[in-house]
C-alpha cells in the first residue's frame, strides 16, 4: 500500500495534484522571467484570474519600489542558480492585481531540461504573521512601556519614602534636641533662679531691718541687689524666650528707618545703672545716622553683647561702644578690659548653653552669644571676635544696610 501511495506521488497525475492543490503559490519562470506556469494558490494570492499571469514577466507581481532590487537578485540568481531562499535579511513585497502590496517569503529552486533552464518559486503570503509579530512588538513596547512606568512609580515611591525617612530622622534629631534643650534649661534654670530668688528674699528682709533702724545706705545697697537679682532672672527669662522663636521660626527681620546714633545713646543711657563700681559705657558713632534695621534684633545684640561686657569686665575699667555707618553696611564693636576667653573656649563660644572654664562663678545661661549669632544671621551680617585671657574682648558685628 505505501509502495503503491509513495508510486502514485512520483507519477505525473502525483506532480499535477501536487501543483494544483498546494496551499502555498508555486510559480514557474524562464531564464528570461517569464512565467510559464503559476498554481490557482499563487493566482488567488495575487488575484489573478486563471491563466491571466501566464506569458508575463515575473516583474508584474513585483512593487515598483521593490524593481531594482529585484532585478538586481534576479541578474545574480541567474549568473549562480542554486535552491535558496530569497531575500533573506530584507522583507520581501509582493503585487497584487488590484495594487495591493502583500509581505511574502519566497523559495527558489532551479532546474533545467532540453527546452532551457528554469525556476520554480514557492510564494507564501506572511501578512498574518506580519500582523501578529507588529501586534506582538506594539504588545512588547507598551510592555516595555508600562514597565518603564511601574519602575518610575516605583522609584518615586523609593524616592518619597527616603524623603520621608530622612525628614523624619530630621524631626526626631530635632526633638531630641529641643528635649535635650528643655532638659538643660530645667537644670540650669532651676540653679540660676535659685541665686537670685534667695538674694531678693535675704535682701527683702534687710532692707525692713535697715529702714526700721533709719540706715538709708544699708537699705539702698540691699534694694540695688534686688535690682540686679531681677534684672538676672530677667536675662534668664528673655534667652529662654528668644530661643524658643528662633526655634519655632517666628522671628523675622522687619526693617524699619531709625537714627542708629540716638537708639544706641538711649540702650547706653539705660544701661549704664547695671554697671559695677567704677565702671563706665563710652559711646562714639561714625558716619550717617539714619539707618534701615530691625529695632528689636539689635536692641537684643546690644542689650546682650553690653551685659556680657559689664558682667566679665573689672571694676573701674571703660566698655567701650561704637557704631560706623557705610554706604552699604553698618559695623557695631563692643570693646570690655575684662577677663577674656580662653583659646580653648573660643572655638565653642557660639554653641547652646556653652559657658567658659573662667566664668562659672558668673550668673549666665550660655545661651546668650548663642542668640546673638543667630539674629546677627537672620540679619545678612556676620559677627567677629578677638579676645585675650585678663586683657579682654571685643566684638565687631557687621550688618548689611
Amino acid at each position: 500500500m505505501e509502495y503503491l501511495t509513495q508510486h502514485k506521488m512520483e507519477s505525473k497525475e502525483g506532480m499535477d495534484a501536487l501543483f494544483l492543490y498546494a496551499t502555498e503559490g508555486i510559480l514557474v519562470a524562464n531564464e528570461k522571467g517569464e512565467i510559464i506556469n503559476i498554481n490557482p494558490s499563487g493566482e488567488k494570492l495575487f488575484g489573478y484570474e486563471s491563466g491571466e499571469l501566464i506569458g508575463k514577466k515575473i516583474e508584474t507581481l513585483v512593487p515598483q519600489n521593490h524593481l531594482y532590487r529585484h532585478e538586481h537578485h534576479r541578474k545574480a540568481f541567474n549568473e549562480r542558480p542554486h535552491a535558496r531562499s530569497m531575500g533573506i535579511g530584507t522583507e520581501l513585497f509582493g503585487l497584487k492585481k488590484d495594487g495591493t502590496q502583500i509581505p511574502v517569503e519566497i523559495s527558489l529552486s532551479p532546474y533545467s531540461t532540453d527546452k532551457g533552464r528554469f525556476v520554480i518559486a514557492f510564494i507564501i503570503d506572511i501578512t498574518i504573521r506580519k500582523q501578529a509579530q507588529a501586534k506582538l512588538e506594539n504588545y512588547s513596547k507598551e510592555l516595555e512601556m508600562q514597565v518603564g512606568k511601574r519602575t518610575m512609580i516605583l522609584e518615586e515611591a523609593i524616592s518619597e519614602l527616603e524623603q520621608t525617612k530622612t525628614e523624619l530622622n530630621e524631626a526626631l534629631e530635632k526633638e531630641k534636641e529641643l528635649n535635650g534643650l528643655k532638659s538643660r534649661f530645667v537644670s540650669m534654670a532651676s540653679h540660676e533662679f535659685r541665686t537670685p530668688l534667695a538674694t531678693i528674699m535675704s535682701s527683702l528682709s534687710l532692707v525692713k531691718s535697715y529702714g526700721d533702724r533709719n540706715d538709708k545706705e544699708k537699705q539702698n545697697t540691699h534694694i540695688n541687689k534686688i535690682k540686679s537679682s531681677i534684672h538676672n532672672l530677667t536675662d534668664i527669662l528673655n534667652d529662654f524666650l528668644s530661643v524658643s522663636k528662633l526655634e519655632e521660626g517666628k522671628v523675622d527681620n522687619v526693617l524699619e528707618e531709625i537714627d542708629i546714633f540716638k537708639y544706641v545713646t538711649d540702650i547706653v543711657s539705660e544701661m549704664q545703672p547695671l554697671t559695677k563700681q567704677g565702671q563706665t559705657l563710652v559711646y562714639n558713632h561714625h558716619g550717617n545716622k539714619k539707618v534701615n534695621m530691625d529695632k528689636r534684633l539689635l536692641t537684643n545684640i546690644c542689650f546682650n553683647l553690653i551685659s556680657n561686657a559689664i558682667k566679665f569686665s573689672f571694676e573701674e575699667k571703660p566698655i567701650l561702644i561704637a557704631t560706623e555707618v557705610e554706604p552699604s553696611f553698618i559695623k557695631i564693636s563692643i570693646e570690655d578690659k575684662g577677663i577674656g576667653i580662653s583659646k580653648a573656649d573660643q572655638e565653642h563660644l557660639f554653641e547652646r548653653f556653652f559657658r567658659g572654664n573662667n566664668v562659672t562663678h558668673i550668673q549666665g545661661t550660655g545661651l546668650g552669644l548663642n542668640i546673638v549669632a543667630k539674629y546677627v544671621e537672620l540679619m545678612k551680617g556676620t559677627i567677629e571676635f578677638e579676645s585675650k585671657e585678663n586683657e579682654g574682648t571685643t566684638f565687631n558685628i557687621t550688618i548689611p544696610i
